[in-house]
């Protein structure tokens, strides 16, 4: 089979997985934000965060440690995976009889409850020890065992909120001295969140059991010394950019105005972006199918002008959906409780952030192609330096909106940048001035929407639509594209 399109095949199989799975997340929302008070949301979100941030550190980079070693020694491919599982099975397993052991400490510290803490330490150790059994899926090509693993953790998932949610508390009221109680309130919290996870994970991991009944139990010193060698500076590498994209949930305890409870301001916040996720899924998508391709292009002689192309439409379509979204705030804002929808505003900084964050992938190429890959932590630690000084200077005051432009800021600065990076040592020809006019007319657009808005909400939605439809139409003009060639090919199509 030809490897590209092996590639080519594998890659929509792991990105449609990560992709459903940022959907069901998605669809979670409305229910979240319709039983859990604003404060209880603004807490899972909290830890949520820690537990992303902290994945990082607890994989220790392993598992691309894993791939390089596996694929550079393939007859020690077993002892290499054994090793690797062996380390993080031990560090997964400390970790988690440490918090249960400081549980307590921890929940006067935090105000979370102990039991909570615990629940979110299992879904550490869970995801960390996962981690390189998933690894090694990818590793020995599985990819529809890979998916289908991911799709069931992710169904179970959704299957346990939903028996916790809706089905739970009711059995509660029949059964006020079960059991169950030890372990949940019969009033649904943020614990049936962080509850639902921990069961979804157990579900993955004994998925993996007759993988690890097979597993020949073996370790190597030196070459678990070789592996973190070469596995933790990438983990390090890695943690600037999972703190960017974290660290503003985790301040809003430290730094949220005292105007309203900082739980409050962080579930409603949470809620708010979570409505980004159009515009994350289609960046999503396209790093999916961007990077195998920009790879396989790069020996082409006219790559270059491919990718400026590439990057001009990219903006275009962002602009696009950033318009279908951001116009109508009062539509996308009905699928948040009616607690959560003051914090609307935030919907198009995030939306904008979300683009430039795209157009950080996209730029990144420069680096990738040249081997001046130790220029991604420099930028990326500016990047992170940007936000971690607007959240602190600017989140006591101006709160949640502090937060997303935080976000905003900080990926401009890394676009900045890169692209002056990339002007300097690997310069591809992007067609900025047509950039910028797409930017530039989507936020023009957006601005005119916002200022000019009739009162009817129904003359708002009909002339927001014609906007967007203009903004679609300078596009076609300014790329050349036949309008009427278009409209023929679409009314051909037409059944008659």
């Amino acid at each position: 089979m030809n490897p590209l399109k092996q590639l080519a095949g594998q890659t929509a199989i792991y990105g449609l997985s990560s992709i459903v799975a940022r959907v069901i997340n998605f669809f979670f929302v409305p229910l979240y934000t319709r039983m859990l008070t604003t404060g209880n949301y603004g807490l899972a979100s909290e830890l949520l965060a820690y537990i992303a941030l902290l994945q990082v550190v607890l994989t220790f980079g392993l598992e691309t440690g894993f791939f390089r070693f596996a694929s550079k020694e393939k007859s020690r491919a077993g002892l290499i995976f054994s090793t690797a599982l062996f380390s993080l099975g031990a560090t997964s397993l400390s970790f988690l009889l440490l918090i249960i052991l400081f549980a307590g400490q921890l929940s006067s510290f935090t105000s979370h409850p102990a039991s909570y803490i615990i629940y979110s330490a299992g879904i550490l150790a869970i995801d960390c020890f996962t981690a390189i059994l998933f690894a090694e899926l990818r590793f020995r090509n599985k990819a529809f065992r890979f998916a289908l693993f991911r799709s069931i953790k992710i169904i179970s998932e959704v299957g346990f909120n939903v028996l916790l949610f809706f089905f739970l508390p009711a059995y509660f009221v029949k059964h006020p001295d079960s059991f169950l109680l030890n372990f949940i309130p019969a009033k649904p919290d943020y614990g049936y969140i962080l509850l639902a996870i921990l069961l979804s994970c157990v579900v993955s991991l004994v998925l993996f059991i007759p993988r690890l009944l097979d597993v020949k139990f073996r370790f190597s010193k030196q070459q678990f010394q070789a592996l973190m060698k070469y596995s933790l500076p990438l983990m390090i590498a890695g943690l600037p950019g999972v703190a960017n994209d974290f660290i503003s949930r985790i301040f809003f305890r430290f730094f949220a105005p005292e105007t309203s409870p900082w739980q409050d301001q962080l579930g409603i916040f949470n809620a708010n972006v979570k409505l980004a996720v159009f515009m994350v899924l289609f960046v999503q998508m396209f790093r999916y199918a961007a990077e195998p391709f920009f790879f396989s292009s790069a020996l082409r002689e006219d790559m270059k002008k491919i990718y400026a192309d590439v990057m001009k439409y990219f903006v275009a379509f962002c602009v696009f959906i950033f318009l279908g979204i951001a116009m109508y705030p009062e539509l996308f804002a009905l699928l948040l409780g009616k607690s959560f929808r003051s914090g609307i505003a935030v919907l198009p900084i995030m939306l904008i952030a979300n683009i430039l964050l795209g157009v950080v992938f996209n730029l990144s190429m420069w680096y990738k192609l040249s081997d001046k890959t130790h220029y991604a932590l420099t930028i990326t630690l500016l990047g992170l330096g940007i936000n971690l000084v607007i959240n602190v200077l600017f989140m006591p005051v101006y709160g949640l909106m502090a937060a997303a432009w935080g976000y905003l800021l900080s990926y401009l600065s890394m676009v900045v940048f890169s692209y002056y990076l990339s002007r300097r040592y690997y310069p591809i020809p992007y067609d900025t001035k047509t950039i910028l006019l797409y930017f530039g007319a989507g936020i023009a657009i957006y601005l005119l929407s916002v200022f000019l808005a009739p009162e009817s909400l129904a003359l708002r939605i009909l002339l927001n639509t014609l906007y967007i439809i203009a903004f679609v139409f300078l596009v076609l003009k300014h790329e050349h594209i036949d309008i009427q060639k278009i409209k023929s090919i679409l009314i051909k199509s037409e059944p008659h």
